[in-house]
């Protein structure tokens, strides 16, 4: 028989990955989580996901279980954390998985996390426009930056709760208020735009999707979706009919999939590879890797607006650098002007909802 003590401690260590510091472990003191990484846990960076419970949230919390890069990985919800916490923990990956429920636990969730990834929000369903989504998401993600600024604000911070063309602002004037605004640390995720783009572009030329990329520029909601297919790479000629083909499938992607789910959720698995594939790059970035570029919704000086998507490079300090367009051909030209005018709409919508 070993003794009891040693059990204790033991079961601790194990309880610890499943429930964060005050909750209700702690109503019996033998059973106190340890204040550590376990044993076996990656070098890595530590990772926060907000609405982990969600359809994006889930699917994203198992794939960045998965990603070598994450030696801690934070799982916030309001509701059915420790059920996700739990599962997810029992995978055999590097990071250890710990589950964070409700608000009284957003502080603790967020406290020394290098990245934050924000899924937190209600789905679109069908007849549903990315604005019927603000007034319940743009609420969320004010709640869940003001706690980023307050207990790690100088977090990479990836945001996917839509309407994203105005809860980017949102965020950005809430970390003002803070006096935490950092616009090379915050970035709105429009990378399901471009896996959509170099899907649909391979599936029209006959390649691998692995093999094509396509920037994709603008926004993240309709028209302000704008794919630049004159700077595919590689490159391909395309005709109208096929570029009218794309350009359209690209924009309303999202209403594709609500639409062919009927009422049973939105583009939930696919936004979380795409996370993922956005969240490796700003990893990499922050561990040192060169060449790091990818599209996001930035604040930027690239157009008129504010706010606006296009190639970043990412590094230790998040954006390092944000590229031009680059040339536009005249269907480019025309879409771009349609895209500024709706997306400034969206910002000014985001701004003013913190001056309410």
């Amino acid at each position: 028989m070993q003794p009891s003590s040693q059990v204790n401690q033991r079961i601790a260590r194990i309880s610890a990955h499943l429930h964060p510091p005050n909750s209700q472990m702690e109503e019996n003191p033998s059973l106190t989580p340890t204040n550590c990484r376990a044993k076996g846990g990656s070098p890595g960076f530590k990772v926060a996901i907000l609405g982990a419970a969600g359809g994006i949230g889930q699917p994203l919390a198992m794939l960045m279980k998965m990603n070598p890069l994450v030696s801690v990985l934070h799982l916030y919800d309001v509701v059915n954390t420790p059920g996700v916490t739990a599962d997810i923990s029992h995978m055999d990956a590097g990071a250890v998985v710990r589950g964070f429920l409700g608000q009284q636990q957003l502080e603790a969730a967020l406290t020394g996390m290098d990245l934050v990834i924000i899924p937190a929000g209600v789905p679109r369903k069908p007849g549903m426009t990315r604005d019927d989504l603000f007034n319940i998401n743009a609420g969320i993600v004010k709640t869940l930056c003001e706690g980023i600024a307050k207990c790690c604000p100088k977090a990479i911070v990836n945001l996917i709760s839509n309407p994203v063309n105005s809860t980017v602002p949102i965020a950005a004037e809430v970390f003002k208020k803070a006096g935490t605004f950092d616009p090379n640390r915050l970035l709105g995720v429009t990378m399901l735009d471009v896996v959509r783009a170099n899907t649909f572009v391979a599936e029209v030329v006959g390649v691998d999707p692995r093999e094509v990329d396509v920037p994709v520029v603008g926004g993240h909601a309709g028209v302000t979706i704008l794919p630049l297919l004159s700077q595919v790479k590689p490159p391909f000629s395309f005709t109208q009919q096929e570029i009218d083909y794309l350009t359209n499938r690209i924009q309303n992607g999202g209403t594709e999939v609500v639409e062919a789910k009927a009422g049973t959720g939105s583009a939930t698995l696919s936004m979380a590879y795409a996370a993922v594939k956005f969240a490796d790059a700003c990893l990499r970035g922050l561990r040192g890797d060169a060449g790091i570029v990818e599209c996001a919704f930035v604040a930027s000086h690239v157009t008129e607006l504010p706010f606006f998507a296009s190639k970043v490079r990412l590094g230790r300090s998040g954006i390092e650098e944000v590229y031009p367009l680059g040339p536009l051909n005249e269907y480019e030209r025309a879409g771009l002007e349609k895209a500024k005018k709706e997306l400034a709409a969206s910002i000014e919508k985001g701004v003013s909802f913190l001056k309410k």
